[in-house]
């Protein structure tokens, strides 16, 4: 491909469809036109849609091409899928990324629900969290790290069973000894019982190595080996990734 052909898309399995750009400008217009569909259509039908993202370094291009899309951005509610127990404020938050690449244009009119409110404890927070997901998600963006990790849910993490096997949409977790997880080992996370009910599921990648790792990630079905095949194993919608070199 070159940088005007359009994205391509495969079915690699029943429940993934893999769209793969040619570049960061094509990959992350493609991403933000599905999403302000998916946003759309829910608020053409009187709907308030729920938009859940995750944080890294991976969809802050798309954050900036959301947040210049003309919709009724009042009318939409913004949440994070997981985050670090850290001030909203602080550079490590996925918050504070979110404030500074989404809130912006046409999107600082959308309401944002934080998972780590300032002067709450964190099983304050998760019980806010699992209140406001009674409102369940439309459109659910995630990450993968090197790992296989997605949301803050990392191979080997203690209570991984537990967080898997949930039915409450967020989790309080601690993610210490796992690499993945670096110096933030706690943290509250989307569970698979929170992305079943998202009609619209989209995985961000981009690089050759993590195409590679997913290639690997879709031949299992196990999420205790790679926590990110729950975005493909969990019934509901079909995960679509959006992938770019």
């Amino acid at each position: 491909m070159n940088d005007s052909t359009p994205c391509s898309t495969e079915q690699w399995l029943p429940a993934l469809t893999f769209h793969a750009c040619a570049g960061e400008e094509q990959w992350a217009t493609a991403t933000a036109e599905a999403v302000t569909s998916a946003l759309r259509g829910r608020l053409q039908q009187g709907l308030r849609p729920r938009l859940l993202v995750s944080g890294g370094g991976t969809p802050a291009p798309i954050f900036r091409k959301l947040a210049s899309a003309t919709l009724d951005w009042s009318g939409v509610d913004i949440g994070l899928v997981d985050d670090r127990w850290l001030p909203p404020t602080d550079p490590g938050s996925n918050a504070r990324l979110v404030r500074e690449n989404l809130l912006l244009d046409h999107a600082q009119d959308a309401h944002f629900d934080l998972l780590a409110p300032p002067g709450c404890s964190i099983d304050a927070a998760v019980a806010q969290a699992n209140l406001q997901a009674r409102s369940p998600a439309d459109v659910i963006l995630l990450g993968m790290g090197d790992d296989g990790h997605t949301a803050s849910l990392f191979p080997g993490m203690r209570g991984l069973d537990d967080a898997l096997e949930s039915a409450e949409a967020y989790v309080a977790v601690d993610a210490g000894g796992c690499p993945g997880a670096g110096q933030w080992a706690r943290r509250i996370s989307l569970t698979p019982a929170g992305l079943a009910p998202a009609a619209t599921r989209l995985l961000l990648l981009r690089g050759d190595g993590k195409r590679a790792l997913l290639e690997r990630i879709v031949e299992g079905t196990d999420p205790h080996v790679y926590p990110v095949r729950i975005a493909f194993t969990t019934p509901g919608a079909v995960l679509h990734v959006y992938w770019c070199p």
